[in-house]
């Protein structure tokens, strides 16, 4: 991490929107993701030193607020992220989010952050991190089903990290399709607008599913997907909340990051608790198998999950020097005397 300087210590560094996406500007976003991607797979190369737990949730009608933490006995960080499908009818965000990373030996905190544009980098970074284990040799093709927020950031990793020429997109919006195609439009993909989920995923090698509602859908269908594909699974992360049919699930090889917190919320949620899932670290440290022949079926279940978080806060962190986008805050009372607070507060007069 980067070492802030000694008279600094005092000030917590604050990554605002505006200063990250300074920071997505002077790094380049698809240099960024794949920058990401590399702290992902290295903290996922060192899963046994992380404090693991499923994501504490608090769910209502209208969605669900959840806080992220993780520790690796050095560093610890957390983040405050809602997911309120209804939000986008209104004018708001599906998602936001911040973050926050701190010392273990003193606590204090060393980094606040904006997270809503970052969550979505690092999301798109780990479906790319997963998919360079998982997806078919030579993968060019993307199915990309949902052309909300998400989609361009996906487009973007998969492009820097896997090589896909080509970019097939669905969504159910046609508005959220031509979007989507603009936005990627300069990116040096072929960009290709369906008319059907069926024909997004014809001849694709990889299918991303990134849809918003909070329901039991059927994005996929079995007879649409065939043998040799990667599935990225990405839409469904909380309970109630599933986009493919039970039927793929029984025919694919499935990853997942944190199986207590996938059974809960993700695609396998369709499934016995017993059904066999492989954890995505053991694919990264050869303790298990990826893909194993050209028609496998692979599926990364992906919920996100509090380490990646963890990862991406970390690597801002680290451009906060060479780029200088973050300001100071005075979170941190700091009295003369630790003993002394109060007298700290009565001189403030």
């Amino acid at each position: 991490m980067t070492n802030l300087a000694p008279s600094k210590l005092a000030m917590v560094p604050f990554v605002s929107v505006d200063n990250m996406m300074k920071i997505v500007h002077s790094v380049g976003p698809a240099a960024m993701i794949r920058g990401i991607a590399d702290y992902i797979e290295a903290d996922f190369k060192r899963w046994p030193e992380f404090d693991k737990t499923p994501r504490v949730a608090a769910h209502s009608e209208e969605g669900v607020i959840e806080l992220m933490p993780t520790s690796d006995g050095e560093t610890y960080g957390f983040k405050y992220v809602n997911g309120h499908p209804a939000n986008m009818a209104r004018g708001f965000q599906t998602v936001t989010a911040f973050g926050l990373l701190a010392r273990v030996d003193n606590g204090y905190p060393v980094l606040l952050s904006e997270m809503t544009i970052l969550t979505a980098l690092r999301t798109a970074a780990t479906s790319a991190v997963a998919a360079k284990h998982l997806a078919p040799k030579g993968a060019k093709t993307m199915a990309m089903i949902g052309n909300g927020a998400q989609c361009e950031f996906q487009a973007l990793a998969f492009q820097e990290v896997i090589g896909i020429k080509t970019v097939r997109l669905y969504d159910i919006d046609p508005a959220a399709t031509a979007k989507a195609a603009r936005n990627l439009a300069e990116t040096g993909l072929e960009v290709i607008a369906c008319k059907t989920a069926e024909d997004a995923v014809a001849g694709a090698d990889i299918i991303t599913t990134c849809t918003a509602d909070k329901q039991y859908a059927t994005i996929l269908t079995d007879n649409m997907v065939g043998s040799g594909q990667h599935i990225n699974a990405i839409g469904g992360d909380c309970p109630g909340k599933t986009e493919l049919h039970r039927d793929i699930l029984l025919r694919s090889d499935i990853f997942v990051e944190y199986p207590p917190q996938t059974r809960i919320e993700g695609e396998i949620q369709q499934l016995d608790e017993d059904h066999p899932v492989t954890e995505l670290w053991e694919v990264m440290t050869g303790r298990a198998q990826g893909r194993t022949s050209d028609r496998q079926i692979t599926l990364f279940d992906s919920v996100g999950f509090a380490t990646e978080d963890f990862s991406a806060l970390r690597y801002v962190r680290d451009q906060l020097e060479r780029t200088g986008a973050y300001v100071d805050l005075d979170m941190l009372a700091d009295p003369d005397d630790p003993r002394d607070l109060f007298g700290m507060v009565q001189r403030a007069r």
